[in-house]
């Protein structure tokens, strides 16, 4: 199945997300929820909008949004649901380190970057296997 790639960072002001293969897709909000919404809705108009000919070939059938955050992004986005002290647990990174991730204050390198991402990964294969009785 084809994907679109929607790139979510955090700017100075609000969350910016944009397609990284699909020319003209952008959004924005002041949360990465409303990005997200917003990258929805940018697809919606430009299907709407224009003529079958300027539409990209990849919005024309089957296709999945895939989302990639800046790990600024990424946290502030679960904050409500997971605490820095599930995120440490889940991680084996110091909440405090989570702490000045999520605030933009610290860029974390390659190895911290890949253990977040590696353990919202093992979450969510747990997740998957749940079936409740």
């Amino acid at each position: 199945m084809k994907q679109i790639k929607i790139i979510i960072e955090k700017t100075k002001d609000h969350y910016s997300a944009y397609a990284e293969n699909v020319a003209g897709v952008y959004g924005g909000g002041n949360t990465p929820q409303e990005a997200k919404a917003s990258i929805f809705e940018s697809i919606a108009l430009l299907k709407k909008y224009n003529t079958e000919k300027k539409i990209p070939a990849i919005l024309k059938g089957n296709y999945e949004i895939v989302f990639r955050y800046d790990i600024i992004s990424l946290l502030n986005y679960y904050k409500n649901i997971f605490t820095h002290s599930a995120l440490e647990k889940m991680t084996g990174i110091h909440q405090k380190q989570i702490q000045h991730y999520a605030s933009g204050l610290r860029k974390p390198r390659e190895k911290q970057s890949k253990k977040i991402e590696s353990a919202f990964h093992q979450l969510g294969q747990e997740l998957l296997a749940v079936e409740l009785g």
